[in-house]
């Protein structure tokens, strides 16, 4: 049995345990919250058997293996590097980090500890992405991408009252790049690896964070585009264009079906069954699966390390073109 503390807000934990209770051999009995109003809520709610008031509380409870953080991306580095030091394996939501300088600390941290350290990307665990490149050779030679991530946050509406929210927060490393543009730079990396170049472009919001932007990627024989956005929706499919004809992918982040129309145009569509999919595609269960698996194949030094340590150097690059600094950066420079 793997026993499970969270650090998260009400929201998260919904998908959190959703996830856990579909997996066997694991559960969630205890939380940390900053505030004691968020310590009630969440004892009211899902009565856990322990909550903390304070983080170290956690790290030092010999009684829990591993932790599933949900906190805004700022406090992840120091959130992670305490568990990891005091032996915990760690859960973490996308973005794990602030930048590829705390990554490189963190996946350090975890060798160093002989413990795990995990990303929960949806995209890169569910049966989906695995459906995508066994279609691969149906369309042949892959040419072109478009890869969308666009979304409309009701975020933004708070941020344009002028109420500051974390969503669109350069203190705690937000932003469009940090959530919808790192999920589909996760997804393009997986499929194609790093590209040989790129150029980028960003739309800026008054404090410094982006609410939109779009990716060019350059490889050896093909390109791809990226585009990612809170400030606007797009429910048109990504798609990959081929020799042979063209996948198209309704939603990058769920991946229920996949269409590949032929070079005279007949389409086809290959459904992601129900069975591997679980009972919704906003669940958690894919990620904490492979979590699981990891920790039982004592596979500390997974894959999965190499896709995030070309992510990360990919979205500072990003930000650095398009002049998005976190106060997180600064700290990073002086180490």
């Amino acid at each position: 049995m793997i026993r499970f503390a969270a650090i998260a807000s009400n929201a998260a934990m919904d998908r959190f345990l959703e996830g856990i209770k579909a997996c066997e051999e694991m559960e969630c009995t205890a939380v940390y919250a900053r505030t004691a109003e968020e310590r009630t809520v969440l004892a009211r709610k899902y009565h856990f058997e322990k909550i903390y008031d304070h983080p170290e509380d956690l790290a030092m409870d010999e009684t829990i293996d591993a932790v599933y953080i949900a906190s805004p991306p700022a406090r992840h580095f120091g959130q992670i590097m305490m568990m990891l030091n005091y032996g915990k394996h760690v859960l973490c939501e996308r973005p794990a980090v602030s930048n590829a300088k705390e990554l490189e600390l963190v996946l350090q941290a975890a060798e160093e500890n002989e413990v795990l350290f995990f990303e929960a990307v949806k995209t890169l665990c569910t049966p989906g992405l695995r459906r995508i490149r066994e279609l691969f050779p149906k369309i042949g030679k892959a040419r072109n991408a478009l890869i969308r991530n666009c979304e409309y946050s009701f975020e933004y509406e708070r941020f344009q009252r002028g109420m500051t929210d974390a969503a669109f927060s350069l203190k705690l490393s937000e932003g469009a790049i940090m959530d919808a543009g790192c999920e589909a730079i996760h997804f393009m990396i997986a499929l194609f690896g790093m590209p040989k170049s790129f150029t980028t472009d960003g739309k800026l919001l008054p404090g410094g964070c982006d609410g939109s932007g779009a990716i060019h990627a350059e490889y050896q024989d093909m390109q791809v585009q990226v585009l990612y956005s809170k400030t606007d929706a797009d429910k048109r499919p990504s798609r990959i264009q081929g020799e042979a004809g063209c996948m198209l992918i309704p939603d990058i982040s769920c991946i229920r079906e996949i269409g590949i129309v032929d070079c005279e145009g007949h389409e086809e569509l290959y459904a992601v069954s129900e069975e591997d999919r679980g009972n919704t595609g906003d669940s958690l269960i894919y990620a904490i699966s492979e979590f699981r698996y990891l920790i039982e194949e004592e596979e500390m030094a997974h894959s999965y390390y190499q896709n995030m340590t070309a992510v990360f150097r990919m979205m500072d690059e990003v930000r650095r073109r398009i002049g998005i600094v976190f106060p997180a950066d600064k700290i990073m420079e002086v180490l």
